[in-house]
């Protein structure tokens, strides 16, 4: 197994508001091990966003990360630095790419000009060198006449080439994790499938680690080495990708995966929809944060689940550790059997 380029422990990020605390990220545990991939997967709402930010450094007032929180990137503590100390590591080390380019890229500048400002704030090179690095990138990242585009506005660019663009910036200082704000969800299907594959291209060329927030079951199994699942400000189960998505050991995870589409179904057969909505994080709920939504809900979901390890995954849910909730299985039939008597 490779060594961890991030550690998360007991992450807690809230907001203060007129309304009380929203708490959105409440107790989060991640590991992103040095050439691997993992996907933060969840609903809207349920904390990914603000994780990556918290990792950032990127959080702002009225927010805060709570004391006792850790991020421990590339051995150094992440938590407590000052905005000058995290900007000699945010852009060089740690890179982010946002999920809409267009709001992410300046109107008023072109392409190539963003690109250099970003490589002249990390490296000590000439805007000369500048420029011919910013050319090698959008090469890099399969933008065709790159000498010609360094000079379009990204008003010029269609979103794929936008996205592109964000990857070079996110590129230009070979960072050792790239943590990746759902980068395709603005893109139609082809868009999105190049820029996974160029991603899973340039990890291998420069061997960097990649945490990828997504809500996208079908980017997840394209993209994922481990993966996260999150619900209402936790990680309610992670491990390995092949794993979780064959045989998912908590009933969050597996809703998900019955909701997604399967091809050859007809008009007429129903999705199965996960009933209700996530909770508000400004109260959440005492035990179980899923157990208004579950199917195998039952007394003692209203005490809070431990977090169990099962072979290689770890699910915070008090179904019984030794039964798979797997699809179709008899063994959740069983569970669910055994759990609502």
């Amino acid at each position: 197994m490779t060594e961890p380029v991030l550690e998360i422990r007991d992450l807690r990020t809230y907001f203060h508001t007129i309304r009380g605390v929203y708490r959105a990220v409440d107790g989060v545990d991640l590991t992103v091990r040095a050439g691997r991939t993992l996907c933060v997967v969840g609903e809207s709402g349920s904390g990914k966003s603000a994780t990556a930010l918290s990792v950032m450094g990127l959080i702002e007032a009225p927010g805060e990360i709570q004391p006792g929180s850790r991020i421990r990137f590339d051995g150094q503590e992440l938590v407590g630095l000052s905005d000058r100390e995290h900007r000699r590591i945010r852009g060089r080390d740690l890179s982010m790419i946002f999920q809409e380019p267009m709001t992410s890229l300046d109107p008023v500048y072109p392409v190539g000009h963003q690109i250099v400002e970003a490589i002249r704030a990390h490296q000590p090179v000439s805007r000369k060198a500048a420029l011919n690095r910013a050319v090698e990138l959008m090469a890099l990242v399969g933008i065709p006449s790159p000498e010609r585009r360094l000079w379009d506005y990204p008003h010029h660019l269609s979103g794929g080439m936008r996205q592109r663009v964000m990857i070079s910036i996110a590129l230009s200082s070979h960072p050792k994790l790239l943590v990746a704000d759902e980068p395709t969800t603005a893109l139609d299907v082809t868009i999105q499938a190049q820029i996974l594959e160029l991603m899973r291209d340039l990890q291998k060329k420069m061997g960097m680690a990649i945490m990828m927030i997504t809500h996208d079951l079908g980017v997840v199994a394209e993209m994922a080495d481990d993966v996260a699942v999150m619900y209402a400000g936790q990680i309610v189960e992670s491990g390995i990708a092949e794993e979780v998505l064959t045989n998912p050991r908590h009933p969050y995870t597996e809703a998900l995966l019955h909701a997604v589409p399967v091809l050859g179904m007809s008009r007429d057969e129903p999705l199965r929809v996960i009933p209700g909505v996530v909770p508000s994080p400004l109260e959440w709920p005492a035990g179980c944060r899923f157990a208004a939504r579950c199917r195998y809900a039952h007394e003692r979901c209203a005490e809070p689940p431990p977090t169990a390890t099962v072979g290689r995954h770890q699910t915070r849910c008090w179904l019984p550790v030794d039964r798979s909730i797997g699809t179709g299985s008899a063994t959740r039939t069983a569970a669910a059997g055994e759990v609502n008597r």
